[in-house]
């Protein structure tokens, strides 16, 4: 989550005070039994709608263009060879083994049940029609290979115009790996061409967040006024649920996949990266990561220049597996929040659009917001349900980017051993400077 300020107050205190405003206000309605206003119910739901729908009208062209050119940026493939194909293989593994623990460790321990069946009935019903016309319905299966099928978009265009968020992303992660395989200087200015697209869309989003304290505020207060104190009991399942997923898979399956796969001993490796996962926890910020995380590659865990520089460079935006984590328990603890059932088959299609949008968003500003929100309304949740999360959700961000900036240096390892840097020069490249 960016930390941009207003008047000198970070933007994520101003969340956090919309947050305790519309909680309170929303508690004061229900633990007094008062009625409000029908057009002040009306307002405050309103204000809420109209952040999630800019947020819609933003979320495919931003997804398209950030997955396109993630992928794109591993067209030095080429001059790689096995590194940038060692490094695709990796994220998509290890960020599907992170999402299939965050929806076991939800499905084990339900953090959303226990409210109201009739509360969240009547909440869903209010979401359902908002959300209805927004975003396509997803596969209720994939028997008898449909669900592969439905994948496939036979039509783009129709599939855009029709929001349907898988096809398209699929199409995207295929167009970028079309301009890897036809490298030339009409498709690097295409790439260049969708850099720009990414960033319009990127600064849009950005406007749209400063919004977040309001939208905060009235998500909360309907939210509060409807569920009372479950909702803070439910709230506080969840950020259990989600933190101990993300420790299952930063304190086994890391140190498992560096021993295992890179050849280095766990012990040695987290105190080499000790200093980035310092800086990324304090900061929540990847990017800002980015420059201490290729010294100590090169300085503590003495990897290969070329190899490092390029899977943390990549990784920084495409190897998202903390952000992939958080997206996939966020939606299923809504999912039972609102008591809305997912079968085996729309939980597999959760976890797939969550590791296509860890490669898709990761690194973004509040990427992963949009994806969340979209789907959610796929599986039939009312995506209103992000206003629970965001409240709680810059310990969760500082979380989740150490995740995934420690992720990016296992990538590293991994992708590191059996490598060398024989092919570029040691001169030839100059040395990245500490962070002032």
């Amino acid at each position: 989550m960016e930390t941009k300020k207003r008047g000198g107050i970070p933007l994520y205190v101003w969340m956090l005070v919309g947050f305790i405003a519309g909680l309170g206000g929303g508690l004061y309605v229900n633990l007094n039994g008062l009625e409000v206003l029908p057009w002040v119910m009306d307002l405050v739901q309103s204000v809420g709608q109209i952040f999630l729908r800019l947020l819609f009208m933003l979320v495919l062209p931003l997804l398209f263009s950030a997955l396109a050119v993630g992928v794109a940026e591993m067209g030095d493939l080429k001059s790689l060879g096995r590194a940038g194909f060692k490094t695709l293989i990796f994220t998509i593994i290890v960020s599907a083994i992170a999402v299939a623990i965050g929806l076991g460790m939800v499905n084990y321990f339900r953090p959303g049940e226990g409210v109201n069946p009739a509360l969240a009935a009547q909440l869903l019903a209010q979401g359902a029609d908002s959300a209805a016309g927004i975003v396509g319905s997803a596969p209720k299966s994939i028997e008898a290979g449909k669900f592969f099928l439905d994948m496939i978009p036979s039509n783009v265009v129709t599939a855009a115009a029709e929001n349907q968020i898988l096809p398209v992303m699929i199409f995207a992660l295929m167009f970028g790996i079309g301009m890897v395989m036809a490298k030339s200087p009409a498709t690097d200015q295409l790439q260049q061409t969708l850099q720009g697209v990414f960033e319009v869309m990127m600064k849009l989003i950005n406007l749209v967040i400063k919004l977040a304290p309001i939208a905060i505020a009235c998500l909360m207060f309907n939210l509060a006024a409807v569920f009372g104190w479950d909702l803070l009991v439910r709230l506080g399942a969840y950020a259990a649920v989600a933190v101990g997923a993300m420790a299952i898979h930063m304190f086994v399956v890391y140190p498992l996949v560096v021993w295992i796969a890179g050849g280095m001993n766990p012990f040695k490796f987290f105190y080499g990266v000790r200093e980035p996962i310092v800086v990324a926890f304090s900061t929540a910020s990847s990017n800002a990561t980015l420059p201490v995380s290729i010294r100590v590659a090169e300085t503590e865990l003495k990897l290969p220049r070329r190899i490092s520089r390029f899977v943390l460079t990549v990784g920084a935006t495409a190897n998202q597996n903390g952000t992939a984590l958080f997206e996939g328990v966020t939606v299923l603890f809504l999912a039972q929040f609102f008591g809305v059932d997912l079968n085996l088959g729309q939980q597999l299609i959760v976890m797939l659009v969550c590791i296509l949008g860890g490669i898709g968003t990761a690194g973004v500003p509040a990427g992963s917001l949009p994806v969340i929100a979209l789907i959610l309304a796929m599986v039939g949740v009312p995506p209103e349900g992000i206003g629970l999360i965001l409240g709680v959700d810059r310990f969760l961000d500082m979380c989740r980017t150490t995740l995934n900036v420690t992720g990016d240096l296992v990538a590293a390892t991994v992708v590191s051993r059996g490598e060398t840097d024989a092919i570029v020069p040691a001169d030839a490249v100059e040395p990245v400077a500490p962070p002032a």
